[in-house]
Parts: structure tokens; C-alpha cells; sequence
């Protein structure tokens, strides 16, 4: 028996989510956990549901689940949230400008910048001393 679903995949800096989208019963699991107990912080499950509600979908006829690999909280959160709408727009392309104008399509480019020489971090150089 095969089961259909849609997948869409996510990145927000070192965050890679894996979100496939099935008809199913409201299940939403991260990593084999249900949402509740991956991100516990307060805003992050409403984030990734507010998905749904640009789109007017209800979230209780379908099942998804994510598999979250890097990055922090935020990045994964931020992950998931693109993973599933690339993930709704498969199932239905109509939702594309709905979605584009949430900026809910648009991938975050902003990662970290990398060291340089001389600097203590990316930009941070050491204290000047005149004398």
C-alpha cells in the first residue's frame, strides 16, 4: 500500500527540513515527536500552522510530518515553515500567489559570514592602542 503525500524542502542558515503533506487527520510530528514537545517555545508552533491559514486550509484534514536536521530553533522553525509551503504549493498551485505575498515562499539568504583574517570574528577587530 502506498501512501501519497506531497514533500517540500526547507532551509533557513544550517536548518534542512523534510515536510511531506498527507490527507490525514491533523498528525503534525517533527523528528517522530508531535509539534508540541520539538518546539516548545511560545510563536513557533502558531508560525508554522499561520502556513495553513494564509492558504484557508484546515490543518485537522491533513497529516505531516518533518524530518529537521541542523541549525538552531528559529532556523528549524523557519524551515518547516518553507518546507510546507513548498509542499502545499505541489499539491496546489493555485496557492502560489497567496503564499508569495505572505512571503511565506521566499528562501531567507542571510547566513553567517565567515571569519577574515586579522579579526577576531567576521568583523570584530582587535582593540586599537595609538601607543
Amino acid at each position: 500500500m502506498s501512501v501519497q503525500y506531497f514533500e517540500g524542502i526547507g532551509r533557513r542558515k544550517e536548518a534542512t527540513a523534510r515536510v511531506r503533506l498527507m490527507s490525514g487527520t491533523g498528525k503534525f510530528t517533527v523528528n517522530d515527536k508531535p509539534i508540541e514537545d520539538f518546539f516548545p517555545r511560545m510563536g513557533d508552533k502558531e508560525a508554522i500552522f499561520g502556513v495553513f491559514s494564509t492558504t484557508s486550509q484546515e490543518a485537522n484534514t491533513y497529516d505531516v510530518t518533518a524530518k529537521v536536521s541542523g541549525g538552531g530553533i528559529t532556523g528549524q522553525t523557519d524551515s518547516v515553515k518553507l518546507g510546507l509551503a513548498r509542499a502545499l504549493v505541489k499539491m496546489n498551485v493555485d496557492f502560489v500567489p497567496l503564499l508569495r505575498k505572505a512571503g511565506l515562499l521566499t528562501r531567507d539568504p542571510r547566513i553567517k559570514e565567515r571569519k577574515k583574517p586579522g579579526l577576531k570574528r567576521a568583523r570584530k577587530a582587535p582593540t586599537y592602542t595609538k601607543r
